[in-house]
């Protein structure tokens, strides 16, 4: 069985990085989209581009420029957000807003919770969210150590520089929401390529939506099997639990929405958390061992690093004014989580990373009806996995130089391509 794993987790990063080297960056397949339109996902490093925070201090809601002749506004604002983020009735994610768009059709819909408005968000949120409670996830526990642990043993036993993005910040959640779903172990290489495929907009807009097509087929086949027979993880307690309540369309659309929300996203957090322990080694030794701060740290990880860039886009439903600003319907309104989550209004030198700050109300996982409804499941990954790799290896460090660290140029979830390191 363990040379099955290695198997499928060298798949899955050599399958990474194949995408990254023909599709990442392409920038011919972006010339429709203005530059301003991809500001809100530029960083210097783990921070913002210094623009966004000159914007949000003018003008926390900003127009924007959008292609395809959609009047687009950008809001930048910590309450700005909330109040777009928590208007239902003012505003709609719904997936057909986008139909007619830049050849978007309506069979790419991926379904789920974040492409839905009430009633369906608020139907299908209920069957999920039971699955999502500690007491359910408490269940999980045991074998997040287990996976964790395996693959500190599995890089234990590499010669030289280790890709810690490839070797532990990929399987762990890769291999935690195939268990939380019941997927059978020899359908889990596709998972973070189907996962990945649709963040990257170097890929171009259709490359992401034709991930989306592809993904749901492929968890088509996953529900059909679950559905004939339901096994005792996520998709099989929904079928015994809401059979009837439920379609197998709705199944893939809210598999993969788990998937995608919570695959790329704490392997992102995974690498990047790691390259701030490792550019402090004051906090190294903290985290390493005080387990009271290890709530803290993730917690400002989450705040710091917000990875998921840019909120699920909101259409006026009407006519509105938040904050002076005057939207019509129609438009479309894109929530910068990254520049939010650093606006002062949070506290003191939010700009900064400081590992003991009390945690903030921080928008990592959204806000509103669209929260991420899995924030539990990736804070409990986050928590085990952190502790238990400095731990092992006490003496690890960048095989690069911090500068020679390459992150993602465009993407909705930030990230790493690589990360090397040394362990002893």
């Amino acid at each position: 069985m363990g040379s099955i794993r290695s198997r499928v987790l060298a798949w899955i990063g050599r399958r990474y990085l194949a995408r990254q080297q023909k599709n990442g960056f392409d920038l011919s397949k972006m010339s429709v989209i203005p530059d301003n339109a991809l500001l809100p996902l530029k960083r210097d490093g783990l921070d913002p581009v210094a623009e966004l925070g000159r914007i949000r201090a003018a003008e926390p809601i900003s127009k924007l420029d959008l292609p395809f002749g959609m009047n687009g506004w950008l809001v930048t604002g910590y309450d700005e957000a909330k109040a777009v983020l928590g208007k239902v009735g003012e505003f709609s994610s719904d997936f057909t807003n986008l139909v007619g768009n830049a050849g978007v059709t309506e069979d790419q819909n991926p379904g789920g919770l974040g492409f839905a408005d009430p009633p369906v968000h608020t139907r299908l949120r209920r069957l999920l969210t039971p699955e999502f409670t500690m007491r359910r996830l408490s269940r999980l526990t045991p074998r997040i150590d287990e996976i964790v642990a395996e693959q500190l043993d599995a890089m234990e036993k590499a010669d030289g520089p280790v890709d810690l993005w490839e070797a532990f910040a990929l399987p762990i959640p890769s291999l935690t929401i195939c268990e939380l779903l019941g997927v059978p172990y020899e359908d889990r290489d596709d998972f973070q390529r189907l996962s990945t495929a649709r963040f990257d907009l170097f890929g171009g807009a259709g490359a992401s939506l034709g991930a989306m097509t592809e993904s749901l087929s492929y968890l088509d086949e996953i529900v059909k099997k679950q559905r004939a027979k339901p096994g005792d993880g996520l998709l099989g307690m929904l079928i015994k639990e809401h059979g009837d309540e439920i379609d197998d369309r709705e199944l893939a659309g809210l598999a993969d929405g788990v998937l995608t929300g919570g695959l790329e996203t704490t392997a992102s957090m995974l690498a990047l958390g790691a390259l701030v322990l490792l550019k402090d080694r004051e906090l190294f030794e903290t985290v390493r061992g005080d387990d009271d701060a290890v709530h803290k740290f993730v917690e400002e990880l989450l705040r710091y690093l917000t990875v998921v860039q840019m909120a699920f886009p909101r259409f006026a439903k009407e006519d509105m004014e938040i904050a002076g600003v005057r939207i019509a319907k129609g438009d479309i309104v894109l929530v910068s989580l990254s520049v939010a989550n650093r606006d002062g209004v949070l506290g003191e030198d939010m700009e900064k990373f400081d590992a003991t700050r009390e945690p903030t109300s921080h928008l990592a996982f959204g806000w509103g009806i669209h929260r991420c409804i899995g924030a539990e499941l990736a804070r409990m990954e986050l928590r085990t996995a952190y502790p238990a790799l400095i731990r092992r290896f006490p003496e690890m460090r960048l095989a690069v130089e911090p500068e020679e660290v390459g992150f993602r140029k465009v993407s909705i979830v930030y990230g790493v391509d690589a990360l090397p390191v040394l362990l002893d």
